[in-house]
């Protein structure tokens, strides 16, 4: 047994525990949240992801609570021993990092939600370790079971690592890898926290938030368009409290202060929320009204015109056509040379794609 090795330093095969030909204990039937199994078979139409963020503990809750996903279990991946034990795995003997099993129906949630909860959640920027727990265990990885994962988890590492760092963090240092075997752990770890509730969390994000982007010659070869989220309740997930407020609450940013106002640069100015084409920036015009204003949309398409009696005024409302996100509102006080129209839109709700 290889007991003594530090912390922070990842075991070799060579000196791994040998484990054992099947689990040394029981693994439950049901989960004890959702009712439904943690082991497969699953439903068709269910897919699995397997992340490591630290204790499973807390983890594992984040992933329980979002709507579509069909169960979540505990356990060890990345590592070398067949059917560690809690013991072995926290020993740093086995290679495995603790781990969450994520089943989800893509009809209903969608990765990259997994993904940006994922990264938010924890500190990716730590190595080996999160917070006060110390160790290989509890390491930062992504176990894709997917060609199309691996692309998203790359794409969303990648990402994040420019805002992390922009933020004055360190470089991610997660780790992205095909999913091997994933070995349940105890009885007593699967869904900890609804046994225990007042029981140990130990998971702290960096407060920074994660969008996923493609980069720009995967953007163009699929039109920069990103997928729609199948409910609300993944708006929240995908979407800052601010954007949610605005393109999903018809909320309006105060003037003066959206990004976009004051910019000149060339490009396509997309919807946050799906990457729908809007507005061409040689549309674009300083209206002095505090928002950034266009003369019109890059097609009738693009938007959805709708009467807007709200706050004891009639107004006309914008929105993208795709998503139906709340954009703005369009007035006929624009420019007479240019169409007579001032698309009036929140800096939240856009996104420029640069030329």
């Amino acid at each position: 047994m290889v007991f003594g090795t530090r912390k922070q330093e990842m075991i070799t095969p060579d000196r791994a525990l040998q484990g054992r030909d099947g689990y040394a204990f029981a693994i439950p039937e049901k989960h004890a949240v959702l009712g439904t199994p943690i082991q497969p078979p699953f439903p068709a139409g269910i897919e699995t992801a397997i992340f490591a963020l630290g204790c499973f503990w807390g983890a594992e809750r984040l992933f329980w609570r979002i709507p579509g996903v069909y169960t979540t279990a505990v356990g060890y991946s990345g590592g070398y021993t067949p059917y560690p034990t809690y013991e072995e795995a926290c020993s740093g003997s086995t290679g495995h990092a603790e781990a969450v099993l994520v089943a989800y129906d893509p009809e209903k949630v969608t990765y990259e939600t997994l993904l940006k909860t994922f990264f938010e959640e924890h500190d990716p920027t730590q190595y080996m370790r999160q917070g006060n727990d110390i160790g290989t265990q509890y390491r930062s990885a992504i176990y894709y079971t997917t060609d199309n994962q691996k692309l998203l988890a790359e794409m969303a590492r990648d990402s994040y690592d420019k805002s992390l760092r922009e933020a004055g963090f360190d470089e991610v240092a997660t780790e992205v890898a095909p999913a091997g075997e994933f070995y349940y752990a105890e009885d007593y770890h699967q869904q900890y926290l609804d046994k225990v509730p007042n029981g140990y969390c130990g998971l702290k994000g960096t407060g920074v938030s994660c969008s996923i982007e493609a980069p720009k010659e995967t953007a163009e070869e699929d039109d920069g368009l990103k997928p729609l989220a199948a409910n609300e309740d993944e708006w929240r997930m995908r979407l800052s409290d601010e954007q949610f407020e605005v393109l999903r609450k018809a909320g309006t940013e105060r003037p003066f202060t959206g990004e976009y106002v004051d910019v000149d640069d060339d490009g396509l100015y997309r919807c946050m929320a799906c990457g729908n084409p809007l507005f061409d920036s040689a549309k674009k015009y300083h209206s002095g009204s505090g928002w950034p204003s266009f003369t019109e949309a890059v097609s009738p398409d693009a938007v959805t015109l709708l009467q807007d009696d709200s706050h004891g005024m009639r107004r006309t409302e914008v929105r993208c056509a795709r998503c139906d996100s709340h954009l703005g509102h369009v007035f006929d006080d624009g420019p007479a040379e240019a169409g007579g129209q001032r698309f009036c839109m929140n800096s939240v709700a856009l996104e420029l794609d640069e030329a």
